[in-house]
């Protein structure tokens, strides 16, 4: 890591604006709208500033250059899924009028990386592969043996970042009609 002012914290429901921006850069405009249509970072926006989703602050470890938040990532146990899902699938039926079927990413026996983004300003300083060293480890240290991400089939440079930090594919699953490579990480 290179320049600034660069540490890393806990995330709180102040930073949900941001966080929901970095979750829906994650996703991608296309994912995004497939999940959500319009209501995008709004809908993340309110799913963060909840205690009791997968995207909630309590699960987002974020990174900070000089004072701003830049990076975050979101990961949780994978025991968990479907107990911090209701809420989502809720909300998005709530102020969407539908829920798209949305294949299981995670199961238990595993930590789960959900979602990991920085903003574009901040990229190529290596702070996405240090959030994700530090989830990675902070699962370790709670006792979890693997923990599991994943990747879209198209982006290589994202699989390679991955394989340096000790991931590799372990599976296949299709997200919202994009196939993604399963990557896991043993302790």
């Amino acid at each position: 890591m290179a320049g600034g002012d660069v540490k890393f914290r806990r995330a709180v429901a102040d930073d949900a604006a941001v966080v929901a921006h970095i979750v829906a850069m994650a996703f991608g405009e296309d994912l995004t709208r497939r999940l959500c249509g319009d209501a995008g970072e709004t809908l993340f926006e309110a799913l963060v500033r909840r205690d009791d989703t997968q995207y909630s602050y309590r699960n987002v470890l974020v990174c900070e250059a000089d004072g701003e938040v830049v990076g975050a990532v979101c990961g949780y146990d994978g025991a968990k899924l479907q107990e911090l899902r209701v809420p989502v699938l809720e909300t998005i039926r709530e102020r969407c009028g539908s829920v798209p079927e949305v294949a299981d990413e995670t199961s238990a026996g595993e930590f789960y990386l959900d979602t990991l983004g920085v903003l574009p300003r901040a990229q190529g300083r290596g702070l996405g592969a240090e959030l994700i060293r530090r989830m990675r480890d902070k699962a370790f240290a709670e006792g979890h043996e693997r923990v599991t991400l994943l990747v879209d089939e198209d982006n290589a440079a994202a699989e390679r970042l991955y394989e340096r930090l000790g991931f590799s594919r372990c599976g296949e699953v299709d997200l919202l009609g994009h196939k993604m490579f399963r990557m896991q990480c043993r302790k």
